[in-house]
């Protein structure tokens, strides 16, 4: 699906971590873009104090590129993963009726763990979100990944942690923009209709912003 002439494509170090994630093959072309565009957004990062939160982690191949980024960093952050390792919760009305089911996308928590095993900076909140939340209440955070495709965990994802993002943080909501998610778009879009910042779509699906940096609205094209 893309012309096969962008550098990030064969760079070799990032191959590797997709071979490392099993995503490379026949997975390539439908995550590789979307992992990279986390790698490239989690560099806005670096001087921003606070720590990174996941929310649904599925087998934790965007928490590998966390834990890498911040292994390196000058800053001390920790890693939060949140997941119930059960799959979806029950889809309310707001993310329809012809995708999802409760229980889809269920993953073994063990594989993970192991994944990430390398890490000494990740820290597993195995529960339904947002249950385990009031756990890190106290922390402050640079960077958050949402993936949880549903309307309800969305909503108290983005909920939680945008009041705890450091100025300069990224927030990335996989999911928004989906036809297939939804609910995930509206719970977006509705938290941060009185907020400066609006979420930016990605080409690849899912959408980002910079907490503090003011945003328009989508504008109508001339």
């Amino acid at each position: 699906m893309r012309y096969s002439v962008l550098d990030w494509m064969t760079d070799e170090p990032f191959e590797r971590y997709l071979r490392t994630v099993g995503e490379s093959g026949a997975f390539r072309s439908i995550n590789a873009g979307r992992h990279w565009m986390v790698y490239e957004l989690l560099r806005l990062t670096d001087a921003v104090p606070g720590d990174t939160a996941e929310c649904g982690v599925y087998l934790a191949a965007s928490s590998y590129l966390i834990c890498s980024f911040i292994a390196r960093s000058a800053l001390p952050k920790d890693h939060h993963l949140f997941d119930s390792f059960e799959g979806l919760s029950a889809p309310a009305p707001q993310d329809g009726t012809s995708h999802w089911q409760a229980n889809d996308l269920q993953v073994d928590f063990g594989e993970a763990a192991r994944r990430l095993s390398k890490f000494q900076n990740a820290h597993f909140y195995k529960g339904w979100i947002p249950d385990r939340f009031n756990e890190v209440a106290d922390r402050r955070f640079s960077f958050l990944h949402i993936d949880v495709d549903l309307y309800e965990p969305t909503r108290d994802s983005i909920a939680f942690f945008y009041p705890r993002m450091n100025v300069g943080g990224v927030i990335i909501c996989d999911d928004y923009g989906f036809a297939t998610c939804p609910g995930a778009t509206k719970a977006i879009d509705e938290y941060l209709r009185d907020k400066p910042e609006k979420m930016m779509t990605l080409s690849d699906g899912g959408g980002f912003l910079i907490k503090g940096i003011p945003t328009s609205d989508l504008y109508r094209l001339a």
